[in-house]
């Protein structure tokens, strides 16, 4: 290496405008091209040179040209990007709102997404055509993951399409059809968001980290050393905010936070990390129904960053742990709610 540094010096030198033997024809390379040799020859708008003299220094533009046109793997996905081209991600509830933006940033970075929905198949083969558009593959499932074989076929037909299931993404989520004050509201409602909101998510979590178990044991070789899986539970602010006048979905957000650490815990010995993302204020139809409170609230100063978040917000948090950039977290909470959880004054 070092002799082709002092090789290229040299010829530097030897290439000056000055010198009678040799004349300049313009850039020698393309403005949007770098050369990999930049730092030593120079930016790449240094002039080309020629010779009438056989057998002359023509021949160092070519050595230069040589090793710009042989990067190795131009145009091919990097082992990182090839990786995650791999990866096998269900989102729950990925056809609309928080689970929508999760799934198509999933697309955007090459993986296979399964956008799991309850009612709304249109709505979730939309999504599917926009991952497919954006390089990755998508299979839309219906499923009610409050249900027990609801559960089980969604990682059925997972496993059966894909092979592997990199990353579960606990989305779905309903809220009360009524808001209605704790003293009087029934257990109707109560028993809907508990099945949905937490039973769901913990029953669907203990069926998919047996499968990641199993793969991180005799399966990890035909996966490869990038095989790391993760969980991610979509809880709330919630969690630990108290609304009376909707007491379900409080407890049962709560509850997701303890599901999370309990997985962490067990978890955490077959290197598959689990996190908790709890959303603040997200502009979705989910609160739609309230925009024009929480946009007086917002102006207030509910949040020290003062605008509604969106689901892109949340989708790049799910993003950096798809990517692998938290291997030394798990049980952590991310919060993405624009400040909301900092205590002020």
């Amino acid at each position: 290496f070092l002799n082709s540094v002092r090789y290229i010096e040299g010829i530097r030198k030897r290439l000056s405008p000055h010198h009678p033997r040799i004349t300049t024809h313009g850039p020698r390379t393309p403005p949007h091209h770098s050369c990999p040799f930049e730092p030593i020859c120079g930016p790449s708008t240094s002039p080309v040179v020629s010779s009438s003299r056989r057998g002359s220094i023509i021949a160092a533009p070519r050595f230069i040209q040589y090793n710009r046109r042989h990067p190795g793997t131009r145009g091919q996905p990097k082992r990182k990007e090839r990786a995650m081209m791999q990866q096998v991600a269900i989102v729950t509830g990925g056809s609309r709102g928080i689970g929508r933006g999760i799934a198509l940033a999933l697309g955007e970075l090459r993986c296979n997404v399964v956008v799991n929905y309850a009612s709304n198949a249109a709505a979730a083969h939309e999504v599917v055509a926009a991952i497919e558009k954006a390089g990755g593959k998508g299979l839309a499932i219906k499923a009610d993951i409050s249900t027990t074989e609801d559960r089980k076929r969604l990682v059925d037909e997972t496993l059966a399409n894909f092979g592997r299931i990199d990353l579960l993404v606990n989305n779905a989520g309903v809220a009360p059809n009524v808001r209605a004050d704790i003293l009087d509201a029934g257990e109707e409602s109560f028993d809907r968001l508990i099945n949905i909101n937490l039973k769901g998510p913990y029953f669907l979590t203990q069926r998919v980290a047996k499968e990641m178990v199993k793969a991180k044991g005799s399966g990890a070789k035909n996966l490869g050393p990038d095989y790391r899986p993760a969980i991610i539970t979509i809880s709330s602010i919630s969690a630990y905010t108290a609304s009376v006048n909707r007491g379900d979905y409080c407890i049962a957000k709560s509850g997701l936070g303890m599901m999370t650490q309990l997985y962490a815990a067990r978890l955490a010995e077959y290197g598959i990390n689990v996190y908790e993302i709890r959303p603040g204020i997200i502009e979705t139809d989910m609160t739609g129904p309230v925009k024009a409170k929480y946009d007086k609230l917002i102006a207030e100063g509910l949040t020290p960053i003062q605008r509604w978040g969106q689901p892109e917000d949340i989708a790049k948090a799910v993003v950096a742990i798809a990517r692998g950039l938290l291997p030394f977290s798990t049980g952590e909470v991310l919060n993405v709610d624009g400040g909301f959880h900092m205590r002020r004054l």
